[in-house]
């Protein structure tokens, strides 16, 4: 069954020294180091490889030759999204220009009387949005797995300070970010997810849905609780348009509930594989997750 382990390869030198780059040769810079990074990880990061390889040929159906190609540009794309990342929380926010659709509707529903659950992706830089939400930004709180938190937390505050937004870690074995999530809930803030990636058992805490064509695994978590909690849910990506410029797109969901044929979780899930499927499709070289994701790529 294919599943992410919890944390993603790279680890806080890997941060440290794209700092390091950042700071001393600017992004552009640090964007032409990549040319001698990629290569190092399509030899050194051999599941990664498979996956980003398995994704271009049997996801995209692209022949041998593109496929290899795309391999390297999805690493160096990859790449450069970590880098924008941390140039934008170290204070370089003001070199990228930032579009953005349906931002009206969206910020209705943030001035709304409840709490809202926003559910990403690994599509585009997410992250980068919590720099860029002025008065809201104090009311987010991102849901981040505690391993993956913990491993670049200490370099990232190193170039942040005082973030903006909160981190409400998940431990696999426990429920504390259940009752965290509803609190946040109840302070009509808004939690943030990624609905595309979870970890441990694929028989538990999952749904299936086809996606692209083939069936994949979800984490349960995000649709439930938005639905059970029953506030309102916006599906968010950004995703780069080029070197200096991410679009930022809202897409309010449509409320659910229980029907003899679909569960209120389901039918969210349906709702949100349909408009990532839509990103994906549009930016397949900003798709991020670089392990087995589908069940059948062997088949």
């Amino acid at each position: 069954m294919p599943n992410w382990a919890g944390q993603s390869r790279g680890g806080s030198f890997g941060y440290r020294f794209f700092i390091f780059l950042i700071r001393y040769f600017g992004k552009g810079g640090a964007y032409a180091f990549l040319f001698l990074v990629v290569p190092y990880f399509a030899l050194f990061a051999p599941k990664a490889t498979k996956a980003s390889w398995q994704y271009w040929r049997k996801i995209h159906h692209l022949g041998r030759l593109t496929s290899f190609r795309m391999l390297f540009v999805h690493y160096y794309r990859f790449g450069q999204i970590l880098l924008d990342k941390i140039a934008a929380i170290s204070g370089l926010d003001n070199d990228f220009e930032y579009d953005f659709f349906n931002y009206d509707d969206f910020l209705k529903v943030l001035d709304g009387d409840s709490g809202v659950v926003m559910i990403g992706a690994h599509v585009g830089n997410w992250e980068i949005g919590g720099q860029f939400f002025g008065k809201y930004a104090h009311k987010l709180n991102l849901v981040m797995y505690d391993a993956e938190y913990q491993k670049i937390k200490k370099q990232l505050e190193s170039v942040m300070g005082d973030k903006a937004y909160h981190v409400i870690p998940v431990n696999e074995d426990g429920f504390t970010h259940v009752f965290m999530i509803k609190e946040a809930l109840d302070r009509k803030e808004y939690v943030c997810f990624q609905g595309d990636r979870y970890v441990g058992d694929g028989d538990k805490h999952t749904l299936e849905a086809t996606f692209m064509g083939r069936k994949a695994l979800f984490p349960a978590g995000p649709f439930q609780i938005a639905s059970r909690f029953k506030v309102p849910v916006v599906f968010y990506f950004s995703e780069k348009e080029s070197n200096d410029k991410y679009s930022f797109r809202f897409y309010i969901a449509d409320p659910v509930k229980r029907t003899k044929e679909c569960k209120p979780e389901t039918a969210l899930l349906d709702q949100y594989v349909k408009v990532l499927e839509e990103r994906v499709k549009k930016h397949p070289e900003q798709w991020f997750n670089f392990y087995p994701f589908w069940l059948d790529l062997n088949s």
